[in-house]
């Protein structure tokens, strides 16, 4: 059984500072309102409703991390799968984008203890304005990106290749990009995506 299966809910925020200390790994997941984000939280834990995306698409506002429990240490945790609030979507107001730019950029900028984003690209849009801003966050830090083009149930396996390599030219200044195509409904991708994030969570030492 995959590690991530063993997530489970363990606080919410709604600003950086409520959040606790960082301790061990975090992955992040990262996407536009709409682009299939707890969907493919909750196919790559396994469970059907950790994470909710809500009714009104834009409206989840908070941080919600889910804990990876040690099986050594009781009470403590390998690391913590964190869902940020989606963005970009329309109807939401232009201060209240403002806001969760600056929480996004925030946590993304100064989380010393993130090891990996895992961003959500649906891949019939392609990489968006809102997905580049995102990038620009990202690629200063170093830190490591997995790319996940969603539905890609929707595209023939030919367009999927072709997605996946305008993602890699647009997304180019991240200079630690993986990116593959995805679909919660039809597992596409789902044991590489597994694997990866395990990884960051909990390396695999390799001799």
């Amino acid at each position: 059984m995959s590690i991530l299966h063993r997530a489970s809910f363990t606080v919410s925020a709604a600003l950086l500072d409520q959040l606790p200390p960082p301790t061990t790994a975090e992955v992040c997941f990262v996407g536009r309102s709409n682009s299939g984000k707890s969907s493919a939280i909750n196919v790559l834990t396994n469970q059907r409703r950790l994470a909710f995306s809500s009714k009104t698409p834009g409206r989840t506002r908070l941080i919600n991390l889910f804990g990876i429990p040690d099986p050594i240490e009781p009470g403590a945790h390998l690391g913590f799968l964190v869902d940020l609030p989606g963005y970009g979507y329309a109807s939401v107001a232009r201060h209240e984008k403002e806001e969760w730019a600056d929480t996004l950029g925030g946590y993304l900028r100064t989380r010393t203890s993130l090891a990996g984003v895992v961003m959500l690209i649906d891949i019939r849009r392609g990489v968006t304005d809102l997905d580049k801003r995102m990038a620009d966050w990202i690629a200063p830090t170093g830190i490591p990106v997995l790319a996940l083009l969603t539905k890609a149930d929707k595209l023939p396996y030919g367009q999927r290749l072709k997605a996946v390599a305008n993602v890699k030219k647009e997304l180019a200044e991240i200079g630690a990009l993986n990116a593959m195509p995805f679909s919660a409904t039809e597992r596409i991708g789902l044991d590489t995506a597994t694997a990866q994030i395990e990884n960051w969570i909990s390396p695999k030492v390799v001799p």
